[in-house]
């Protein structure tokens, strides 16, 4: 059995729901399955400031998860176009994966949350695909043969699953944004197998 990880940050619950969503996707294709993490908060000089257990919701990610899995999703809320702080403090510990080459080869996506529509879901996209790519990851994003992409009037780009959940996280997750979510986790289960 193939296993992705779908490691992410969320703050009010709109990036884990899209995670619970790719992980619906990964689940349809047979000998794939997903298993999902999340990174503790950081305070302002970066360090973690949360038991090294959560006391509910998805487990905290460890470099083991990373350096076992077969792809990876990632995703973050956006922060002035970027991801957030606690997802990147977690990557830029990925150093010792990087020189062992541990992720070469492994294919892996992005996904974001915003609360502004135009808040930088794109940049913010791109900024974590940054890190993949010095890890010599394969970036997979969702194609225009994705019908929900062309129709969405909410989130969805090329680059990887957006949504917008509004100032007050009052947006809920769209229908097109849940198929985008379905069809990416497929996606990138395929690709888990093809390259296997």
């Amino acid at each position: 059995m193939k296993s992705i990880l779908i490691l992410y940050y969320s703050r009010f619950g709109a990036t884990k729901t899209l995670a619970q969503l790719i992980a619906r996707g990964i689940a349809e294709v047979e000998g794939v399955e997903a298993f999902i993490r999340t990174v503790p908060k950081v305070d302002v000089v970066t360090t973690q400031i949360e038991a090294a257990i959560p006391e509910e919701g998805a487990p905290f990610v460890t470099l083991d998860d990373l350096r076992r899995c077969d792809g990876l999703a990632i995703g973050s809320p956006t922060r002035f176009g970027n991801m957030a702080a606690p997802l990147k403090h977690f990557l830029d510990s990925t150093s010792g994966l990087w020189m062992d080459g541990a992720l070469v080869g492994k294919p892996a996506t992005v996904f974001t949350s915003t609360g502004s529509l135009h808040g930088g879901q794109e940049s913010t996209l791109l900024s974590m695909m940054l890190p993949l790519l010095h890890h010599g990851m394969l970036i997979a994003g969702i194609p225009y043969t994705e019908a929900a992409l062309s129709q969405t009037k909410s989130g969805g780009t090329p680059y990887g699953i957006s949504h917008h959940a509004g100032s007050k996280n009052e947006n809920p997750i769209s229908e097109d944004e849940k198929v985008l979510c379905r069809a990416m986790g497929k996606r990138l289960a395929h690709l888990v197998l093809k390259l296997s």
